[in-house]
C-alpha cells in the first residue's frame, strides 16, 4: 500500500494531523501548522491521494482515504491521534473516526457535515481540466484562461496553487485533474447510515457557508453523539484564511482541552 507525502512540522508533541480540502494541498495549512507547532503539537500536513505530493490512483472514494490515514499512522507508529479536516479532509476524517475510532482522540471537522452533496465543481473541474499547458506557458496565462471559468480571483489563486513546473518551461498539475474531473459523485458522498463515533467532535461552521445548515444538527448528532458545534461569525467555506486567528484560536483551545 502506497504511502502518503507529508510535511512533518515539530519534534514532539500530541500528534496532529491536517486534512485539506478539494482541490487543495497540504501547503494550504502550513501558516496554522506552525502556529501550533509553537504551542507544542507535533503537526502532520498531509496531502491526500490524488492531490499535492502524494500518489495518483484511479480508485477515489472516501473509504479508500481513510484508509490511507490508517496506514499512515500504523506506518509512522501514532496512536491517539487529533484530526483536523477542511471539507473533503473533514469527510476523510468522519469516515476515519467511524472506521478506525482506536487510532483517534479527538477531530475537528472544518465547515463540512456527514450529508450527501449535489455535484456543484463542475465549472472548475471542466477549466482545470482544459488547461493545456502545451500551450500555456506561465501562471499569469493559466490565470487569464482560468478566468473565463472561475470568475473570483481568490478563488482562481487557490486553484492556481497547484501548478508546478514538470521541467523548464512546462507547467503542469499536481492534482489528478483526469481522475478528480469525474469524482463530484465521490466528494458529495454521505456516511453510511450504520456509521457512528462517539469520539469527542467539534464541527465548526462559517457563518456565510451553506455547508452546514440548523438543520443538520439532527444529523450530525445521530453519526457523533458527542459532537459539539461553533460558528465564526462573518466566514464562508475557507473560515481558516478569512478568520485566521479566531478560527485557530477556537480549535486550539478545543484541542487543549482533549489532550
Amino acid at each position: 500500500m502506497k504511502l502518503l507525502h507529508s510535511n512533518i512540522i515539530g519534534d514532539s508533541g500530541c500528534d496532529l494531523l491536517i486534512l485539506h480540502g478539494f482541490l487543495g494541498m497540504s501547503d494550504n495549512w502550513k501558516t496554522h501548522a506552525k502556529n501550533w507547532s509553537s504551542l507544542g503539537f507535533r503537526v502532520h500536513l498531509i496531502d491526500q491521494r490524488n492531490h499535492g505530493r502524494s500518489f495518483w490512483s484511479t480508485a477515489f472514494s472516501y473509504d479508500l482515504m481513510a484508509d490511507d490515514i490508517a496506514h499512515y499512522c500504523e506506518t509512522h507508529q501514532l496512536q491517539e491521534v487529533l484530526i483536523l479536516g477542511h471539507s473533503m479532509g473533514g469527510k476523510t476524517a468522519m469516515h476515519l473516526a467511524c472506521k478506525y475510532p482506536h487510532l483517534l482522540k479527538a477531530i475537528v471537522i472544518a465547515d463540512i457535515a456527514p450529508k450527501k452533496y449535489a455535484p456543484h465543481h463542475q465549472k472548475i473541474l471542466q477549466g482545470l481540466s482544459d488547461l493545456d499547458f502545451n500551450q500555456i506557458k506561465s501562471r499569469t496565462e493559466s490565470d487569464i484562461f482560468l478566468s473565463s471559468y472561475v470568475t473570483e480571483p481568490g478563488v482562481r489563486m487557490f486553484l492556481l496553487k497547484n501548478l508546478y513546473w514538470v521541467e523548464p518551461g512546462k507547467l503542469g498539475l499536481r492534482i489528478n485533474i483526469e481522475v478528480l474531473k469525474d469524482a463530484s459523485d465521490a466528494i458529495g458522498k454521505n456516511l453510511s447510515d450504520d456509521a457512528q463515533s462517539l469520539l469527542p467532535c467539534l464541527f465548526v461552521k462559517g457563518e456565510l457557508s451553506d455547508y452546514i445548515l440548523e438543520s443538520d444538527t439532527p444529523l450530525i448528532k445521530h453519526y457523533f453523539p458527542n459532537a459539539e458545534q461553533v460558528t465564526i461569525a462573518e466566514a464562508g467555506h475557507w473560515l481558516h484564511a478569512e478568520k485566521p486567528k479566531l478560527f485557530f484560536d477556537i480549535v486550539t483551545d478545543w484541542l487543549t482541552l482533549q489532550i
